[in-house]
């Protein structure tokens, strides 16, 4: 047990969407928070910097895929916990970058668990598993207990490295916990990615673009969160008496249209006035079905997605303003 040390937590990939959010829950709490990005000095932070936090991380160099580096951290900062979040984290992009996508994904989760193992450290470890995992699940809500299928190079890489982290928890008894988690946006989202590739349309369409949206298909149905509630979720699972792997998501389902829609409504327009579903858009291996069965969570952490997918797009929305110009 730690006394009243100020706890330390060490966040890899601190300015990510997640990175970022728990590093503001973290501080909250009093926490000493240490966050790593691959070149420290050269980064701009934009994202601690857009929650008002980035003067009060300790900012880190750290190459996940070269064990030095990694454990050259783990040693100066010496964390109560970590959070390992780092790696490519598109799904789209793993198809082009597969052997990045492999390396950053699965070599930085285990040069995470070496460190702890080979410097005998105690500090408990958090590792973002992820929904791709389970693949295509037809309709059922995924739980802890579903096989892995996973259909991307993401996927297949987020598949390995949950593995890793619960050989590594019961052959060396490290503390080490994966939140297997579902869909979970905010304005902290890359434009890249499908929701805010959405939501960015919808706000520039009502402020007079004439553009059009492109998408693929939009029959696909994701369980979609609120980033700020789950990465309480994350923090809550190092809190446990035990390690153990825990599905995260809100239960139910909805369509991209539906996404769609609900963004396009929220300013104001029909969503079919606007928006193409692109055939050349259509991958082969999309994941139809994908929702999460979150009892586990709520029975062992206490924890509970409080916003549904309609919340989610309108706090987006809100959040990210009319568009520039």
């Amino acid at each position: 047990m730690i006394s009243t040390e100020q706890k330390r937590a060490l966040i890899c990939g601190v300015n990510g969407q997640d990175g970022a959010y728990l590093s503001k829950l973290l501080l909250g709490k009093g926490y000493k928070v240490f966050g790593t990005s691959r070149d420290a000095q050269a980064s701009s932070f934009l994202n601690l910097k857009a929650l008002g936090i980035a003067n009060s991380v300790e900012t880190l160099s750290m190459a996940p895929a070269d064990f030095r580096s990694v454990i050259d951290v783990v040693t100066r900062s010496d964390p109560h916990e970590i959070y390992y979040l780092a790696g490519q984290s598109s799904v789209g992009l793993s198809f082009d970058q597969p052997a990045e996508t492999l390396v950053s994904v699965t070599l930085g989760t285990l040069n995470i668990l070496e460190a702890l193992r080979l410097a005998k450290r105690s500090a408990r470890l958090y590792h973002a598993s992820s929904s791709e995992c389970f693949g295509d699940v037809g309709t059922q809500a995924a739980d802890e207990s579903f096989s892995f299928k996973p259909r991307s190079p993401y996927g297949i890489a987020k598949t390995a490295a949950h593995s890793l982290v619960v050989n590594y928890r019961e052959r060396y008894g490290i503390f080490a916990s994966n939140g297997i988690i579902f869909n979970h946006e905010s304005p902290l989202r890359p434009a890249r990615f499908v929701t805010r590739k959405i939501v960015d349309a919808a706000r520039n369409i009502a402020a007079g673009s004439k553009e059009r949206l492109s998408l693929g298909r939009l029959d696909i149905v994701r369980d979609w969160g609120w980033a700020p509630e789950y990465v309480e979720a994350m923090w809550r699972m190092l809190q446990a008496s035990e390690p153990d792997d825990y599905v995260i998501a809100t239960g139910k389902g909805h369509s991209l249209e539906e996404f769609t829609a609900v963004a396009f409504g929220t300013v104001g327009l029909d969503w079919r006035n606007h928006v193409d579903s692109d055939p050349s858009l259509f991958r082969v291996t999309d994941i139809m079905f994908s929702r999460g069965n979150p009892a586990k969570a709520a029975a062992k952490l206490g924890w509970r997605a409080q916003h549904t997918m309609a919340d989610v797009v309108r706090l987006m929305i809100e959040a990210l303003g009319k568009p520039a110009g």
